[in-house]
């Protein structure tokens, strides 16, 4: 009988302390009835009921948070899939660079290829793209970081080389932006601009881009 009341004794600690009934029948090996017959009278401070609620909506945030990774890996599966079972040919590369820089490059041609953005691996595709469908010069390749106040200019400069592939030497000095001091983006690695000087290049792809839009752009 007395291991049953020490139980019991823990569990009354164990509510007023705010622990839920699921957190305490796991915890003392009973079940959640046992734990709901032996605790309907125990009296809960607003401290514990405080504890109870957020604990319960930590729960549900939890919950739904995994619902939506599993969501996730599944539809990265799909996608995956889709991409092993498709014939990418040199043509569907073309048509993907010419769309992202559509997306994110200069629309004047004049200033040869400058592609503009600051997720790291759209910046990384981009230029694989950009040399699987245009023979270009990589020693002609050249990038200007636009960092703000708060950034360490060559630790960025490192850090875009390895993303990039571009070397340290390729790189213009920094742009500076003024920063508001309203708030700090917390891993933000700075926006990158590629650029390769050839306006032939460039109107390459911004026309095969306008083309795409023209003949697709209709779809309904």
């Amino acid at each position: 009988m007395q291991p049953l009341l020490d139980k019991q004794k823990k569990a009354w600690d164990l509510r007023k302390k705010g622990l839920s009934l699921n957190d305490i029948s796991n915890l003392l090996d009973i079940s959640k009835s046992s734990a709901s017959l032996w605790l309907k009278k125990c009296k809960l401070s607003k401290k514990a009921l405080t504890t109870i609620r957020k604990r319960r909506e930590e729960r549900v945030r939890e919950s739904r948070k995994s619902k939506r990774d599993k969501f996730r890996e599944y539809l990265a599966l799909e996608a995956k899939s889709f991409l092993e079972l498709t014939n990418i040919t040199k043509n569907h590369l073309a048509l993907f660079c010419a769309l992202l820089y559509r997306c994110e490059g200069n629309k004047g041609p004049k200033e040869g290829i400058k592609f503009t953005n600051s997720d790291p691996e759209m910046v990384k595709c981009f230029i694989n793209l950009l040399k699987c469908y245009l023979e270009i010069d990589n020693r002609k390749l050249r990038a200007c970081i636009h960092l703000h106040e708060y950034h360490t200019p060559k630790k960025q400069i490192l850090f875009w080389s390895e993303v990039t592939g571009i070397p340290v030497n390729q790189f213009t000095k920094p742009y500076i932006k003024p920063h508001t001091g309203k708030r700090k983006k917390e891993n933000y690695p700075g926006c990158i601009c590629i650029n390769y000087h050839d306006t032939l290049l460039a109107k390459r792809l911004n026309i095969l881009g306008e083309e795409i839009l023209r003949k697709y752009g209709g779809i309904s």
